[in-house]
């Protein structure tokens, strides 16, 4: 005996609604925790807020006092030199590794794993790890004079002028078997077809991954930049755990200097003006890949 019309219209309305009743306290929660903070703090970066916040609108006056900051150029040369370093590293030395793990060598699993397990990591556990190793006083230098090589020195760390360069070697450890298998990925899904053809038709090795292969990769590329992108602007925790920004300001980003001037400055005006700026890197970062993206997957 079929049901009336009247109850197959409600059962049909109510698994049409179910999934939105569900999913709309999660929904509402983020509008309001993410959404709702992000408009309250570029609100008050416009504010006359000290150490407390000041819904007085005060202007540009708290971005005009970022940007006359001299700890604020410091962060602004210091992210641009950890995120081109940060970025090309990482890019090339995935690919490079990606190129041999597609020879179908042995032990691959094993040494994808290997490749991997740093990004399994958190940045606080590598910046730790990174720092007793790099220590003078603890990790390779003491290590190499306790071996009889008393000579040796390495004391990057505690170096103003290479310090951020310690953070850089610690960010590529970590991030570059996940770029890897961002790689190995593309390479596995290109045609080998192609690759056959060029092979049949005398072509060595390097010229078939320079004009055939990598151009391909384009797509993989795009999206390792962007992940790598947000990844050294969002360099917070690695920092802090390594080096603390220091010596000095050697180290200090803009993720730090946000947090410093919030918490230890009492300066929450030019703290959210600071995170603003970052949510706009990031956002012309993103946007334009996820608008990509779609475009492609629409056509």
């Amino acid at each position: 005996m079929s049901k009336p019309p009247s109850s197959r219209g409600f059962g049909e309305r109510l698994q049409h609604w179910l999934p939105r009743l569900v999913l709309s306290p999660s929904f509402v929660l983020v509008l309001f925790f993410v959404y709702g903070f992000i408009l309250w703090t570029t609100y008050i970066s416009f504010s006359n807020s000290g150490m407390l916040p000041d819904y007085t609108w005060a202007g540009t006056r708290q971005w005009s006092r970022l940007w006359s900051s001299w700890t604020w150029g410091i962060a602004l040369h210091n992210i641009w030199v950890f995120g081109l370093l940060y970025i090309v590293t990482c890019t090339a030395l995935g690919l490079l590794l990606a190129i041999l793990l597609d020879q179908r060598i042995r032990a691959e699993g094993t040494l994808r794993t290997i490749y991997l397990y740093p990004m399994a990591l958190s940045f606080i556990v590598t910046g730790t790890a990174w720092q007793w190793f790099l220590n003078p006083g603890l990790g390779l230098e003491r290590t190499m004079h306790s071996l009889g090589w008393e000579s040796f020195s390495f004391n990057w760390l505690i170096d103003a002028n290479m310090a951020i360069y310690t953070v850089v070697i610690a960010a590529v450890w970590q991030a570059t078997g996940f770029i890897m298998a961002m790689f190995l990925a593309g390479l596995r899904g290109i045609d080998g077809e192609m690759i056959k053809a060029a092979q049949i038709d005398g072509a060595p090795a390097w010229k078939i991954y320079l004009r055939i292969i990598i151009p391909q990769l384009r797509p993989v590329f795009l999206s390792a930049i962007v992940v790598l992108a947000h990844l050294a602007i969002k360099s917070f925790d690695l920092i802090v755990a390594m080096t603390g920004g220091g010596p000095g300001n050697a180290t200090a980003v803009p993720a730090t200097f946000m947090y410093s001037y919030a918490f230890s400055r009492n300066e929450m005006g030019i703290a959210s003006a600071s995170a603003v700026f970052m949510l706009a890197v990031i956002a012309a970062l993103i946007i334009p890949y996820l608008y990509s993206e779609l475009r492609e997957s629409r056509s």
